[in-house]
């Protein structure tokens, strides 16, 4: 008995041991980068994440809220997450090195999964203080995003193509969007530039708390600025209190990964995107605009072979 009893522990520690090697029991791990807390890309990278936990075998996800594009797109380089939301310009600016944008040298190993919907440059000052164009908030206190953010790089840009620059500003903060809203609701404030979907939780929760207006940012800087710029519209009542259009400029988010994620792994999280589009919307509204037709739209990076396959099996790619 005590012999068969030993073959049976080996015969057992040995078929898990071939079980674990053949990768049966592997796990695959996938970290979703996101954004504040406060902004779009936190609650639909939860949502994706819920997706991905319910419909991939043997995958375990992970929610991490970061400081946005340029610091997702430099995680991903390093391999330290699978999955990240980014702003098309940071996209492109990681790909071509740009020091300036925070990223000094080429991050060559990002790939792209999928185009999705458009940030909206929105720019909101306190009723107060009398602000309703660009040229109003000379000489404001403004917030312009988190210190190197997608934002902030938004911010510089749209300042220099109407000829100014944050010395014309009476003083600059670095801050994320909740952060800028609370020093609003405080007066320590009059305006803040935030780069994101409609509707975002900052400023709906600023809207509510007190009187504002949603800056004009007129179609000539979009012109000026060029792709991945364009003119869009802020739709009346998007925010409390706001009775009109406003013009703003709009550009386009991407999810990306990197070349290490597995081609699998890769195709699922495409596939999955878009086959539970509405589950999404769910966490923000923002995921209506997702477009499988738009999703290789200026793409600025290299699509990971995984992703490739999927728009393959949809007839986007011959």
């Amino acid at each position: 008995m005590k012999r068969f009893t030993a073959v049976l522990r080996g015969t057992l520690a040995a078929s898990a041991l071939s079980l674990c090697a053949s990768g049966a029991m592997a796990q695959d791990f996938v970290n979703v980068l996101t954004g504040g807390t406060s902004g779009v890309y936190y609650p639909l990278g939860v949502g994706l994440s819920n997706i991905y936990a319910e419909n991939m075998d043997r995958v375990r996800t992970q929610v991490q809220s970061t400081k946005a594009s340029v610091e997702n797109l430099n995680l991903l380089q390093q391999g330290r997450g699978e999955i990240g939301f980014a702003l098309g310009d940071s996209v492109a600016a990681a790909w071509n090195g740009d020091a300036e944008a925070g990223f000094p040298e080429k991050l060559d190993q990002l790939r792209g999964i999928a185009g999705i919907y458009p940030n909206f440059i929105q720019l909101v000052a306190l009723a107060e203080s009398g602000a309703t164009t660009l040229e109003d908030i000379k000489g404001k206190a403004v917030s312009v995003g988190a210190p190197a953010s997608g934002t902030e790089l938004n911010a510089r840009a749209i300042l220099g193509a109407a000829g100014m620059s944050y010395d014309d500003l009476g003083k600059t903060e670095y801050l994320p969007f909740a952060e800028s809203v609370e020093l609003m609701k405080n007066r320590q404030l009059d305006a803040t530039l935030q780069s994101a979907g409609l509707g975002v939780a900052s400023i709906r929760d600023l809207a509510s708390s007190v009187e504002i207006s949603v800056v004009e940012i007129p179609a000539n800087i979009a012109e000026s600025l060029g792709a991945p710029y364009q003119a869009a519209t802020i739709p009346a009542g998007t925010y409390d209190g706001q009775e009109a259009d406003v013009p703003t400029i709009a550009i386009s988010n991407y999810l990306v990964t990197h070349a290490g994620v597995s081609d699998e792994v890769a195709y699922q999280m495409t596939k999955l995107l878009f086959d539970n589009l509405e589950e999404l919307t769910s966490s923000h509204q923002a995921a209506a605009q997702i477009k499988l037709e738009a999703a290789l739209d200026g793409m600025p990076v290299p699509l990971h072979p995984g992703a490739e396959r999927f728009y393959r099996e949809q007839g986007m790619i011959n």
